[in-house]
């Protein structure tokens, strides 16, 4: 049973932000003149939450912060660039373009995330617009990839493994355009399209879903194909489950309310699991997505911005009351769900053929970091393989990539180059490794309390000793870490997570669903290397020793008592 809890129903004033929006003229702002101010590498707060809805964030170098501040200098400020790319697809032109932007404004990386979007770290103020109609010219854009509307949409990264993967591929694509704004701002200030007067009373014209003040947090859509739950469907706010049935796409299994950002040392938030409430067509899966945004829209809390979750937006009011909005808005209801079956959430590397005859490669991307590494010329070897490929790439929702459409005809000469760089399906790592997830987190991530990105690894290689002296280094068993509680790499839903508490500190979290269908739980709570060893190497060794056959690390901790299964997002803490 959903617990209700009123904190989260709306009863006070107005965040700052829902201010900010309000006074923005449809997230216009004072953005434009802003940019154009030289005297600082910054833009002033409520511009920055404005810059949100533009696809960006204003960072700075923390590796730099107390040197700067030492000799009396603004912090190193830069942006990150999200580029929106639903289902993390992107022709190898555009992966060329994106490559050069890179080196041209960032700090000479990619970032693959696991919303399959593209991330560019260390753009200067002063390079902003430029960088964002070169992305433009290519037919991407930034639109909407951070902010409170909804954010890319995620699908499984192979639509060319079966025609279902196709269609529901052109699914994502028509509800991420489908659902963006509608306010001219994107064009007017990066784009230098022609001004249009806007006003609030205007908002049903300009904003049609989302009026003047837009939502009251981030929103996110991912649809699954089983029995692949690749996506972590059950992490959306709105999850879809592709339903097939004689090979053929019949529409999608609704499950809503999901969510795994937290807040330390506050009990009333927490992870939650998407939960299913009925079945549509596919043809009607766009308005039900409309339609439960407008009821996030409506009733989302708009004091408490961390309590401002459509999860908790449902849990305040009971999922029953959420389907009977929802039935009233669209004028008739959901289908009974319909049977479905996951079995893992990982990727499947190496040379796969698909159903149009066309071959794909999956790549370990470690953390999704796309560069050249000692030893390791990942980047430059991309930057080859999109000279001559004529296909496309798909960013993986487990940050790693997948060169896709390849031709017979090309596959000879990729495979070719894949040797020649050292290019990797992680056969030579533990499978743990090549289970992994971590956030950026350090040095550019504001909201980071410890490491991630540039720690995880280090530690599976420690790990790694237990699991080669336990013979457990070919078992599949997820691992993810985040800097903070925001969990952007959904350590909530691994077998082993780990949340940043603070510099070298983590909450360890055990027990998650293999298949993504499970939270986990804490086991230890503010601990740092030598203590993550030392309770890990005992559960490994208990676990190599005493299994039963094909029983998955997450199940194991449970059945054996380590932690109790969470069977709701609110005992997550207990």
């Amino acid at each position: 049973m959903t617990k209700t809890i009123p904190i989260h129903i709306q009863d006070g004033p107005p965040s700052d932000v829902e201010t900010i929006k309000e006074k923005s003229n449809f997230l216009r702002g004072t953005l434009a003149d802003t940019m154009k101010n030289d005297i600082s590498a910054g833009i002033p707060d409520d511009d920055n939450r404005l810059m949100k809805f533009h696809g960006s964030y204003l960072q700075d170098d923390r590796d730099l912060r107390n040197e700067r501040q030492r000799q009396k200098l603004e912090p190193a400020y830069q942006f990150m660039v999200r580029v929106r790319t639903p289902a993390g697809v992107a022709t190898a032109k555009q992966w060329l373009v994106l490559d050069e932007l890179a080196h041209k404004y960032g700090n000479g990386t990619l970032k693959l995330t696991t919303r399959q979007a593209f991330q560019m770290h260390g753009i200067l103020k002063w390079n902003m617009k430029k960088n964002i109609q070169e992305i433009n010219a290519i037919l991407l854009d930034t639109m909407a990839a951070c902010g409170d509307v909804n954010r890319n949409v995620m699908c499984s990264p192979n639509p060319d493994l079966s025609d279902v993967h196709t269609e529901v591929y052109q699914w994502a694509q028509r509800l991420s355009d489908d659902l963006l704004p509608k306010t001219n701002a994107y064009h007017e200030i990066w784009l230098d399209d022609e001004k249009v007067v806007d006003s609030t009373e205007e908002a049903e014209v300009v904003e049609p879903m989302y009026g003047a003040l837009y939502l009251p947090r981030k929103f996110k859509i991912g649809i699954a194909v089983p029995p692949a739950n690749d996506v972590d469907v059950f992490s959306q706010d709105i999850g879809l489950i592709a339903v097939v049935e004689d090979g053929k796409l019949q529409g999608f299994n609704v499950a809503v309310g999901g969510g795994m950002g937290m807040t330390h040392g506050d009990t009333d938030t927490y992870p939650q699991l998407a939960r299913v409430i009925g079945f549509c067509r596919s043809e009607q899966v766009v308005e039900v997505a409309e339609k439960l945004i407008t009821i996030q829209r409506d009733y989302g809390n708009r004091s408490v911005r961390k309590y401002a979750r459509f999860k908790y937006t449902i849990d305040a009011r009971g999922l029953d009351w959420l389907v009977g909005e929802l039935t009233e808005r669209l004028g008739w209801a959901l289908e009974e769900a319909r049977a479905y079956h996951f079995d893992h959430n990982g990727d499947r590397y190496g040379w796969v053929k698909g159903s149009n005859g066309r071959w794909q490669y999956t790549l370990f991307i470690q953390n999704g970091r796309v560069k050249d590494f000692d030893g390791y010329p990942l980047m430059t070897g991309l930057r080859e393989i999109a000279k001559i490929h004529t296909g496309d790439f798909r960013l993986s929702p487990n940050q790693n990539l997948v060169i896709a459409g390849v031709t017979s005809q090309k596959k000879a000469a990729i495979s070719k180059l894949i040797e020649q760089y050292n290019l990797t399906d992680g056969k030579q790592h533990s499978a743990l490794r090549r289970n992994s997830l971590a956030c950026v987190a350090f040095p550019t991530c504001g909201l980071a309390m410890a490491e991630a990105e540039r720690y995880l690894p280090s530690l599976i290689d420690k790990l790694e000793v237990l699991l080669d002296e336990t013979g457990l280094r070919d078992e599949e068993i997820t691992i993810r870490m985040t800097g903070c509680p925001n969990s952007c790499a959904r350590p909530a839903l691994a077998e082993i997570g780990f949340i940043g508490k603070g510099p070298g500190k983590y909450n360890l979290y055990l027990g998650g669903g293999f298949s993504g269908n499970r939270l986990s739980k804490i086991y230890r709570e503010n601990i740092g290397e030598e203590e993550i060893l030392k309770e890990l190497q005992p559960i490994l060794t208990h676990y190599a020793k005493e299994r039963e056959e094909k029983e998955h690390f997450g199940d194991f901790v449970i059945r054996t008592g380590y932690v109790k299964e969470v069977t709701s997002g609110t005992n997550f803490h207990d």
